[in-house]
């Protein structure tokens, strides 16, 4: 047994970094609540179509990393994103009538890839999306939230908000129009992906990671070039709204989505302390996405933060709970101990009890795991219907009648 090894590109979560993982996941579903979004929880597996659609068959994802499985002749895959499990859940529940509608999740993903620091085949997402509102002013709300989330774990300072504007349909027609002209002669410099994704999906290639085409992108137009008036004036209000909350953000025109349902606005917070993993939460405007899942047109813009690479950059995981130990002292009190524990664990008090040993045994225990206070009683206290109450810290110690004893320990919460 001692063999055994977790499957590649998976982790243990010990409790240190559990406890990393439950701070940036605590952090975003309270402060997401705080700006009025929901939590919602989606199937960590769903039907493969609901994913090959929405991150289009050339992608990498779809053609290289998504785990998928036959069962009773359905195409089953473990999801690699969260987007695309909310908008089938926006339709197959039917709440077009809820715009509105703004939802925060959690939870883990899936994807096969070479594994590396800060990425796992097996990782964590937090995200946030905001369906049916097609104003600027939900896309500074969104990214608003995500500074906001970094700089309540304390990594405002380590990262960088890149930002950039795709225009609406019109201008990506016309900027899709002007890439193909550009990249149609230089095909032959592509990797084999990229002149697959020239015909059927061309702005795909602005996201590859091959270096050739990084090198044949680098040249290719821009879309600032081809934006219309409306598209202007959004990235325009956009920008005001993000100057007017004191965001910081630096423009991008290289930051880019390549599916046609992407527009208008995408962004990124960057950190150049992890390395090459650089991106710790980005996101983008989808109008397009529910329309071409089945659903009604409905507007929408979200994030996703990775939660294994911001629990990285934490300076330090948060301390454990330091508990209350309890510690009888003799046989008879072992029994009392057993029903105090519970007693003061209802009383919503986290409780050491443990289990064993003499009363030296137990105190040196109760200093390892760091209790705060102990409650130590022998035959003499239970006999005054009392406790002794020993603040570790200190040393001070006292007599508490069992009765005040809740009152006597909220000091040690």
């Amino acid at each position: 047994m001692s063999s055994l090894q977790p499957v590649r590109g998976t982790q243990d979560l010990l409790p240190e970094d559990a406890r990393r993982h439950r701070a940036v996941g605590e952090a975003a579903r309270s402060l997401a609540e705080r700006y009025g979004f929901a939590e919602i929880s989606t199937p960590i597996f769903e039907f493969t179509d609901v994913f090959s659609r929405t991150l289009g068959d050339t992608s990498d994802i779809v053609t290289k990393e998504m785990y998928t499985f036959e069962r009773s002749g359905e195409s089953i895959t473990l999801r690699p994103e969260g987007t695309a499990g909310v908008a089938r859940a926006f339709i197959s529940n039917g709440l077009g009538q809820s715009v509105p509608l703004k939802v925060f999740y959690r939870g883990p993903m899936f994807r096969y890839e070479r594994p590396q620091k800060g990425r796992q085949r097996q990782f964590h997402q937090v995200g946030v999306e905001l369906l049916g509102v097609e104003s600027p002013q939900a896309d500074v709300e969104v990214i608003a939230l995500g500074a906001h989330l970094l700089d309540e774990l304390g990594l405002a300072g380590k990262t960088v908000l890149e930002l950039n504007t795709l225009g609406d349909a019109e201008s990506r027609a016309a900027y899709r129009e002007a890439l193909v002209g550009y990249l149609s002669p230089k095909s032959g410099s592509l990797s084999e992906d990229s002149r697959a994704r020239l015909e059927r999906n061309p702005l795909r290639i602005l996201d590859s990671k091959d270096e050739g085409d990084r090198a044949v992108v680098a040249g290719a137009p821009l879309f600032t070039d081809f934006l219309n008036e409306a598209s202007r004036v959004f990235f325009h209000r956009l920008q005001d709204g993000l100057t007017a909350l004191g965001i910081p953000f630096t423009v991008n025109p290289r930051l880019v989505r390549g599916l046609d349902y992407y527009c208008h606005t995408a962004f990124e917070f960057t950190t150049t302390a992890l390395g090459a993993q650089g991106t710790v939460l980005a996101g983008g405007r989808y109008d397009g996405l529910i329309k071409m899942m089945g659903g009604p047109q409905t507007p929408g813009i979200g994030w996703a933060a990775g939660v294994e690479r911001l629990a990285m950059l934490l300076e330090a995981p948060p301390a454990p709970l330091r508990p209350i130990a309890v510690v009888p002292v003799g046989a008879q009190a072992e029994r009392t101990a057993l029903v105090l524990a519970h007693r003061l664990r209802r009383a919503a008090f986290a409780v050491d009890l443990g289990y064993s040993g003499n009363p030296a045994k137990r105190m040196k225990r109760a200093d390892k795991i760091g209790a705060r206070a102990a409650v130590i009683f022998g035959e003499d206290e239970l006999a005054r219907d009392a406790v002794t109450v020993r603040d570790l810290e200190t040393g001070e110690q006292q007599l508490v009648a069992m009765s005040a004893l809740e009152d006597h320990l909220t000091r040690f919460r």
